[in-house]
Order: structure tokens, then sequence, then C-alpha cells
């Protein structure tokens, strides 16, 4: 677990994502997350992070 790229998420959740698992499905799931709805973005982006 990485706690600069959990503050990355916290802050801009899609960066998170993608230092973590590079552009591929998550990251797209993840901006759709974002606009949808800002929680919702950050909930994932840190799930994705303290998964791998």
């Amino acid at each position: 677990m990485d706690p600069l790229r959990i503050i990355i998420a916290i802050f801009l959740p899609p960066l998170g994502v993608f230092l973590q698992e590079g552009i591929g499905k998550h990251f797209w799931i993840n901006i759709l997350l974002t606009l949808l709805g800002y929680v919702p973005g950050i909930i994932h982006a840190v799930w994705i992070i303290v998964k791998r």
C-alpha cells in the first residue's frame, strides 16, 4: 500500500488509478465514476490502490 498514491487518489482519483494501473479498464471506469460523483471516484481509486 503506497500512502502517496492514496493521497493523490483523494485529490485526483483518475491520476491515482493511472499511476497504479495505467490506461486501461479501471482508468476509464474511474473517470466515469468521478464524473458521476466525486466520492465514488475516490472510493474506486482507493480500492484499486489498496487491492494491489
